[in-house]
């Protein structure tokens, strides 16, 4: 009888092992080597709903280390603006590396971080540009996140440029949007 309640006991602690493993590991966000994807939105118009932008950005990044995440970003924004002597519609994209740090390992975690890219199409003078961000993902499942960022862009032609663009070319770029750890 003791023998059968020692077999049936490592049975049953055996058969756990996988799951107690399995739920440890199985925490909420990124673990080391794992990518992310996230696409965002943007959009704004005149109160009169004449002339707005809208604005679509994808990330693809890779966990380097606990928190630290490398990544490319491309985004592509479109413009329809009434006005005299403006008639067509303008198109515009950028593409970007990026370099972010996230605090923190609950749902809520925000993130300081860097990029460096370019600009390009119309309305647009075609330059590169670096830049800082910060911003917050908050995880409403285990690998999926809501995101909100704000960067800081410095533009510049060329590396002569780039010390006058931190004093005065710039633009702030927002977005929101959903992302997955994978």
């Amino acid at each position: 009888m003791i023998k059968i309640c020692t077999t049936a006991l490592t049975v049953c602690l055996l058969g756990a092992l996988p799951m107690a493993a399995s739920a440890e590991s199985s925490g909420i966000g990124p673990q080391l080597g794992d990518r992310e994807f996230s696409i965002s939105g943007t959009g704004s118009s005149d109160r009169k709903f004449d002339s707005g932008t809208f604005g679509v950005t994808g990330d693809l990044g890779w966990y380097l280390q606990d928190g630290l995440v490398a990544g490319i970003r491309q985004s592509v924004n479109y413009a329809s603006i009434a006005g005299e002597n403006i008639k067509d519609d303008f198109w515009n994209g950028s593409t970007r590396g990026y370099l972010n740090y996230q605090f923190l390992q609950n749902r809520a975690r925000p993130f300081v971080g860097a990029s460096l890219g370019g600009i390009y199409g119309d309305g647009v003078h075609n330059s590169s540009f670096a830049g800082l961000e910060t911003g917050l993902k908050y995880y409403v499942a285990d690998k999926t996140y809501v995101l909100a960022r704000v960067e800081y862009q410095f533009f510049f032609s060329s590396t002569s440029d780039a010390s006058d663009a931190f004093q005065d070319d710039g633009a702030w770029a927002y977005t929101v949007g959903l992302g997955y750890n994978f």
